[in-house]
């Protein structure tokens, strides 16, 4: 169960409560704001917190009062400049903060970005839930043959069924062998009387990385762009790009213009090597051009090509 009762009657809480602020708010920030929005089998991410709007990143651009007098076109086309020149202070002004649950071994993968706030949930003080994450079939893969850290081909038939099997087999032998190990279970209460278990500190180093966390992350824009750039790409590990496609969404409702120009030069755009940018004006001179005396690796001219949207 991704949310516990206890949590979903604080986010009915939160959620019914209304403030009145004089700080700039975005309607469609808050209209999922506390939600907590799934992510894989058990994992959610919820909006917590924010601050600033795309104005706030105009505002910091021209070092003004407040929303100013300028058309919105012209913000846009501010945005749009800051983002495509790289001149990322702007962008630093606004701050999210949002509450994920999410497998360890995504967390280590995540807690990677160094440009954030982090407060995770501790199993020296409590005990962990019997929650842990297992692929879906359609991602349960053998290892790439290409790509030392991607996945390759889909598993099937049996191999996929005893993949599955022994992924939920070890974890719930591990989580009963934690029981154990702190005589207690789940919901705290006492195993068998007379024992006493381990601490809490150690019991916890018997689960696997497959087991769900939680934590509070708080992050600017530009850090927070900064991670999307990488973890919502293709090439990103599944489980990490589940969470990032739904931050994605936080950012487009959140600031709409700096959202698009992300796109339109971040994860849509392309970057070119001095050797790559001689290639294209080459090609636009048309002038033929191979592989071996293109001054490119056989890896690089493949991923120009495939930039440019031609066959290597």
């Amino acid at each position: 169960m991704p949310v516990s009762d206890n949590q979903r009657a604080e986010i009915a809480a939160q959620r019914g409560a209304s403030r009145p602020t004089r700080r700039a708010t975005v309607e469609a920030l808050e209209e999922i704001l506390y939600e907590p929005l799934p992510v894989l089998d058990h994992g959610f991410l919820r909006v917590v917190d924010y601050m600033g709007d795309d104005a706030a990143v105009v505002q910091a651009a021209r070092v003004s009062y407040g929303t100013g007098t300028k058309k919105v076109q012209e913000d846009r086309g501010l945005i749009r400049y800051l983002l495509r020149h790289r001149h990322t202070t702007p962008f630093e002004m606004c701050e999210l903060k949002v509450h994920v649950k999410l497998p360890i071994f995504v967390a280590r993968q995540w807690i990677r970005h160094r440009t954030a706030n982090v407060n995770e949930y501790s199993g020296r003080y409590s005990i962990l839930d019997r929650e842990f994450y297992v692929p879906a079939p359609e991602h349960l893969a053998a290892q790439s043959a290409a790509n030392r850290q991607g996945r390759g081909d889909v598993l099937e038939g049996a191999e996929a069924a005893e993949a599955l099997a022994i992924l939920k087999g070890d974890a719930e032998t591990a989580y009963d062998h934690y029981e154990r190990l702190l005589n207690a279970r789940e919901d705290g209460s006492v195993l068998e009387e007379g024992r006493t278990g381990l601490a809490r500190e150690l019991a916890r180093m018997n689960l696997p990385v497959n087991f769900y966390t939680q934590w509070y992350w708080k992050v600017d824009l530009h850090n927070l762009l900064h991670f999307l750039s990488l973890r919502a790409d293709a090439h990103a590990q599944y489980e990490i790009r589940a969470y990032a496609e739904v931050l994605l969404d936080v950012v487009r409702r959140w600031v709409p213009a700096t959202f698009e120009a992300f796109e339109d030069y971040v994860s849509g755009g392309a970057q070119l090597s001095r050797q790559g940018l001689e290639i294209v004006r080459r090609l636009l001179a048309g002038e033929t051009v191979e592989q071996p005396a293109s001054g490119l690796s056989p890896r690089e001219w493949r991923e120009l090509m495939a930039t440019l949207g031609r066959e290597g």
